[in-house]
């Protein structure tokens, strides 16, 4: 079995890095990770230079040498290398639907991106958001609801079961909840639903966990 190494960043902020994790963690795909420090200047950038051509985070490294630097290519090859995994929907039509959400996310929400930075463990402020950022918010709940409605009759997830879509969305779960972002009851559902999985939760307590740390180090 190939063996894989998950190359991330500070889980408190890395969105990014949450989307291939959540999804090697929820299809049971055993891996190794290696975590560097966001947000330390050069160190932080040299750091990931060292492990990734593209210069950006995260990287799945695996022993035969193959090195991949984007999260939604990682999830596409993790697809195909455990097609017994059913990481896209089974039926081609869902299939059809969920890589197209997968893409919006992959490709676009840019304002919300910057106006709603990640950080899990924070509770803040509802933010004044921009309207290119409210469009954004409205939209990302507007593909919840239509996925659901259409597609989610098995189970909690945007397709029923947990796909690679949700895995893109994980990161805005985690906004939405930081922010305090009004929601109906659909939206309310699905964003419990990612929020109470076992993997999601593991997340969750590794940035509580450095969270603490760092507020001891603040004050030593």
């Amino acid at each position: 079995m190939t063996r894989f190494t998950l190359i991330g960043g500070t889980k408190n902020w890395s969105s990014w890095t949450l989307r291939p994790w959540l999804l090697m963690k929820v299809a049971q795909i055993p891996f190794d990770e290696i975590e560097i420090t966001l947000r330390d200047g050069d160190t932080t950038r040299a750091e990931i230079r060292a492990q990734s051509p593209s210069g950006l985070i995260p990287v799945l490294k695996c022993d035969d040498g193959l090195t991949l630097w984007d999260s939604l290519a990682i999830a596409e090859y993790l697809a195909e290398r455990f097609p017994e995994r059913q990481l896209w929907p089974h039926d081609p039509r869902a299939r059809a639907m969920a890589r197209v959400a997968a893409c919006e996310m992959h490709a676009g929400f840019t304002a919300m991106r910057r106006e709603m930075a990640m950080d899990c463990v924070a509770s803040l402020p509802r933010p004044e958001l921009s309207a290119d950022a409210s469009r954004d918010v409205a939209r990302i709940q507007q593909i919840w609801r239509d996925m659901r409605n259409e597609f989610g009759a098995g189970g909690p997830f945007l397709f029923g079961t947990f796909s690679i879509a949700d895995a893109m969305y994980a990161p805005v779960v985690s906004r939405f909840a930081t922010y305090s972002i009004p929601m109906e009851t659909a939206e309310r559902a699905y964003t419990g639903a990612i929020s109470t999985l076992p993997a999601m939760q593991e997340w969750m307590a590794a940035c509580a966990a450095w969270a603490a740390r760092r507020a001891v180090q603040s004050q030593a």
